[in-house]
């Protein structure tokens, strides 16, 4: 009898803190923090649309959501979660499946440790 093992994939997240420090120096404390937490609620709402666009199989507009979300994680720094929305894009402008579902597991990994609060991160930017 062989022993199964289960795989349990652990997304490292990338974040661009200058991004967000520049935010901070240029609008001041109070303004940027309602900046960036508009930003990450829309980011968060974003996902959950194309969440349930994925799971009723509707994707005819999805590429186009998926770079309105790429384009707010970069603007606020969150690397990984960016570059895995373009692939998720890409594998679905060239009509990939088998990639999409690969890359949609990684997406909302990527998402889930990228939109929780990390205490660590505020720290960072003071």
């Amino acid at each position: 009898m062989e022993k199964v093992t289960a795989l349990r994939p652990c997304e490292v997240v990338r974040q661009d803190v200058e991004a967000i420090a520049e935010i901070y120096r240029n609008l001041g404390a109070p303004t940027a923090e309602l900046m960036v937490t508009r930003a990450l609620g829309e980011l968060a709402l974003a996902m959950a649309e194309i969440a349930e666009k994925v799971r009723a199989q509707e994707l005819r507009d999805l590429a186009g959501q998926l770079s309105r979300l790429r384009r707010l994680a970069s603007d606020i720094g969150l690397v990984s979660l960016s570059g895995v929305a373009n692939d998720a894009r890409i594998c679905l402008e060239r009509a990939d499946g088998t990639a999409f579902s690969a890359v949609w597991a990684r997406l909302l990994r990527v998402a889930e440790r990228s939109l929780s609060p990390d205490p660590g991160m505020a720290d960072a930017l003071r």
